[in-house]
């Protein structure tokens, strides 16, 4: 049986050398899905992307995403004919791209995709995140099935949070990997 790998899926601009996402890659091993651009994200463009990607390797994935990340997962898994790859997705800091103060080149990610997420996930919401009010994330964690945990004043749950390594957020991936 091969083992569950991780799919780190950054957000807008990628993730910097000391956020979670990054050193969970140094330190097990997990694998980032690189997009083309990461200025002018498109959303087909991506969602094309992580298909590819999950198609290199016959393995079950968990995907471990943030910020718009976590949008691509919902529009992803609405069009995508290989969800049956994941067996789960934790979901970190999603943002409100719908939000009149998003940058353009956040524009093309509306509508929110809303549908049920086919697999098991867990959205972790901070409660001051810059670029989503809770109440709007606990919404979109609703409307995907996810389960919820409420990290607290951690602004956008990114290395200027403090996370480190983030082991709270590896033990969830954990659990997602054994579902």
């Amino acid at each position: 049986m091969n083992p569950t790998r991780v799919l780190l899926l950054p957000g807008w601009q990628d993730s910097g050398p000391e956020h979670w996402q990054s050193r969970w890659e140094r330190l097990h091993g997990d694998e980032r899905v690189r997009q083309h651009d990461w200025h002018w994200p498109k959303r087909g463009d991506w969602m094309a992307r992580l298909d590819e990607v999950l198609l290199q390797d016959d393995a079950p994935a968990v995907l471990a995403a943030h910020s718009l990340g976590c949008q691509l997962v919902a529009a992803w898994a609405a069009h995508s004919q290989h969800t049956g790859r994941v067996k789960g997705a934790l979901l970190v800091a999603p943002p409100d791209t719908e939000r009149e103060d998003m940058p353009p080149q956040l524009h093309g990610w509306r509508p929110i995709r809303r549908g049920r997420l086919p697999f098991p996930s867990v959205a972790v919401i901070s409660s001051d995140d810059p670029y989503g009010a809770a109440e709007r994330s606990l919404q979109m964690a609703q409307d995907w099935g996810s389960s919820v945990v409420m990290a607290g004043p951690r602004g956008h749950l990114n290395a200027e949070s403090g996370l480190g390594d983030w082991p709270e957020g590896r033990e969830l991936v954990k659990g997602l990997a054994g579902a």
